[in-house]
Order: structure tokens, then C-alpha cells, then sequence
């Protein structure tokens, strides 16, 4: 968990203000850079239960785990998801670990949130990231094939993700991620 108060002995924003209080540069950085949230999901259509895949949006960065077009990608993937406060707490499936979803269900966010660690990959280090994890991207695989992706590791935390790392936390990892 991150410490009582920010830099300077001020609470930090995210326990400070609401999801609609927050500016834009407030907002997108609580985005912590997992990936999670651009996988494909299916849903079924009798019970409405949602099934993560590993399958990644034609956008995702495998790597960085950033859209590769985050300014038009509503435009490029016409079933992207604007997240907003009012979506944030109606969508039922936002990983558990997502910071949107934390700050709106009024818990902290982990040790690994680089607004927390001050490092970008250290959500990466933490093994929450999508970072090795996509089978592929939704444009190499026909639809007909998508039930052969379904994972259950999204909705999961990895046992290192729950406790803090000292080499992690004290920025001892090397940022090579992206911001978003």
C-alpha cells in the first residue's frame, strides 16, 4: 500500500479527490500500464458472465502493454471501451487490480501502481502485466478459435503482486516501460 501521504506530506490525489474530480492528467494516470483491460472477453449471451482470452487487441503493445494508438483507437476499434467514472463502476469486468477500480470502490492502490513506486515497469516486475502473456493479437486469430484462448489469469493477482518488493519499490528495476 502506498504511504499515508504523498511528497511534501500531501494525501495523493487518488485518495484526495473522486473519479470526477480528477483532471485529465489525474485520470490517465491511473491507468497502471497492465494490459489487462485489452484483452478480448467473451460474454455469454444466456448468463452475461464475462471470460477473459489472451488474446490481445489489434492495438495492444505486447510489450509496453500500452494501445499503440491510444488517441484514435476508438476510431481504429470501433468496440473499445471509453472508460469514464460512470463506466468504471458499472463494468463487471475490470480486473480486480485496476486503478479505476480500486480508487472507485474506495480501497488503495498496490505497492506496484507506478503512481505508488514512482516506477513505470514496475507493474511489469510485479508479474500483473499482460507483458509474455498474450497468445496473440485479435487480428491473427479467426473468431471460430477465440474459446481456445479463454484464461482465467486476469482476474488473478500473482502471490508477488499482493506483498511489496524491496528491489521493486525502492526503484531498483530499470524503467523500460512506456507511459500512457
Amino acid at each position: 500500500m502506498a504511504d499515508e501521504t504523498g511528497a511534501g506530506g500531501e494525501t495523493p490525489f487518488w485518495r484526495a479527490k473522486s473519479l470526477e474530480e480528477m483532471n485529465p492528467a489525474e485520470w490517465e494516470s491511473l491507468c497502471d500500464g497492465c494490459g489487462r483491460c485489452c484483452l478480448v472477453k467473451l460474454q455469454d449471451e444466456d448468463s452475461d458472465a464475462i471470460a477473459y482470452t489472451d488474446i490481445g487487441c489489434q492495438l495492444l503493445d505486447e510489450f509496453g502493454c500500452r494501445c499503440r494508438d491510444y488517441p484514435n483507437r476508438q476510431a481504429q476499434v470501433p468496440d473499445c471501451v471509453r472508460l469514464t467514472p460512470e463506466a468504471v463502476r458499472s463494468l463487471g469486468w475490470l480486473p480486480p487490480s485496476c486503478g479505476y477500480r480500486l480508487v472507485a470502490e474506495g480501497r488503495d492502490l498496490y505497492w506496484w501502481h507506478p503512481l505508488v513506486s514512482g516506477d513505470p515497469d514496475s507493474v511489469h516486475a510485479a508479474g500483473v502485466s499482460v507483458r509474455g502473456r498474450v497468445g496473440a493479437l485479435e487480428d491473427e486469430v479467426p473468431l471460430e478459435d477465440y474459446l481456445d484462448h479463454m484464461v482465467r489469469w486476469p482476474l488473478r493477482l500473482p502471490r508477488g503482486a499482493l506483498r511489496k518488493s524491496a528491489a521493486v519499490g525502492s526503484g531498483a528495476v530499470a524503467s523500460k516501460g512506456t507511459r500512457r
